[in-house]
Parts: structure tokens; sequence; C-alpha cells
């Protein structure tokens, strides 16, 4: 907190409350120094309203509240990007985000599919450090087609069951490997998220 320089802005420093898991922004909202400590020792993000001139919990009234997973700051050190978790929609008009954006999973699977690329890149370098995905990769074409085969027959198996955990992994499983699959083939997540795009009617 020493780092942090409350002078620019009439002791407010702005805090950009991003979505840890999906990297989506959802809102802007400003700290002092009470509020960056109590949003630190009660794990929820608290603000300074300009308006109410006092501090405010966000969702304390909804109960959609922002848990805490990180803080980081700036390289002028006036403005910190707070990692959360929202527990519901985060603006007051009921959208997920201040923006009126849907906030969904698609943040994360893009990342996925970056480490996916680097994998490849690592096989194909010959490198002696090999993970999970850049065997796989090593092994060829067939060898993941044939994966993304097994795990699409254990996911139907699962989904027939009443186990929802498994159905859940099982699922996780057959999607990671089908974008192991998109990747060998020479294409990515962004390829394949325009072909639905381009089948897409919105009168549907």
């Amino acid at each position: 907190m020493e780092e942090i320089d409350f002078t620019k802005g009439a002791d407010l420093v702005p805090a950009i409350i991003q979505d840890s898991f999906t990297r989506k922004v959802l809102m802007l909202g400003y700290m002092n120094k009470e509020a960056l400590e109590k949003t630190k020792s009660t794990g929820l993000v608290t603000f300074y309203s300009r308006s109410k001139k006092r501090l405010w919990t966000k969702g304390e009234e909804s109960g959609n509240v922002l848990k805490l997973e990180e803080i980081r700051l700036d390289c002028d050190a006036d403005t910190l990007l707070v990692h959360v978790r929202p527990s519901g929609p985060v603006c007051h008009t009921g959208t997920d985000t201040c923006w009126g954006e849907t906030n969904d999973g698609i943040g994360f699977l893009n990342r996925l599919d970056a480490v996916i690329k680097t994998r490849k890149s690592e096989a194909e370098s010959g490198s002696d450090q090999k993970s999970y995905v850049a065997s796989l990769f090593e092994k060829g074409m067939n060898k993941i087609a044939q994966k993304v085969g097994e795990e699409a027959v254990e996911t139907v198996i699962e989904a027939m069951d009443d186990q929802d955990d498994l159905f859940l992994n099982e699922s996780a499983d057959l999607l990671f490997h089908l974008m192991v699959l998109v990747q060998a083939k020479g294409f990515s997540l962004a390829d394949v998220v325009s072909t639905l795009e381009s089948r897409h009617e919105p009168s549907r």
C-alpha cells in the first residue's frame, strides 16, 4: 500500500474490476486507503462512493458481491487492477458488466487455446521437456483424433448416468482434446467460433 500514489486523485485511485476467470472488465470504481484496507481484510471489494461520501461494499444491498482474488498496481502506481470472482450481475441495471456486456467463459478458453499453441511449438522445436499436450502433438494426428474419440464415448456414457461431476469432467476432457485436435489441424478456437457465428441466424 505504501507504493500507491493517492495524491493524484484527491486521496482516491481508480480500481478496474476484472473477472479473474473470464478476464472480462466488469466495472470501474474508486478506492481510498480505507476502502483498500477493508477490501483486503474482508475479501470483498469495497469502494469509496464519491456521491454518498462513504465506503460501500459492492453487493451490500443486492448480495452480488465481488470476491477478491488479487490486486495489481499499474506502472504509474496510481491505478489498481482488481481480479475478482463475481457472485452475480455487477451493474445496478442487472447486466453482467457496467457496459452491458455478457460475462462468459470464452476468455478462459482463449487463454487455454494460447497455451495449447505454445505446447505445439514445444513439440515442433524438439524440446527435451515435454508436457502432456506436447507429447500428444509428437504422436501425431491419429493419436490426437483417437483421444478425441475416446473422450467422446466416455462423455456419452456419463451422459446416460446421473453422476453430474463425472459428466462435467468427461465433457471438459472432450472439449480440451478437441481444442488440441483443432490446433493439430492448423486452426484455432477463433476459427471454430467464426464458423459457428456464420451459421447463426438471429431470428432463431
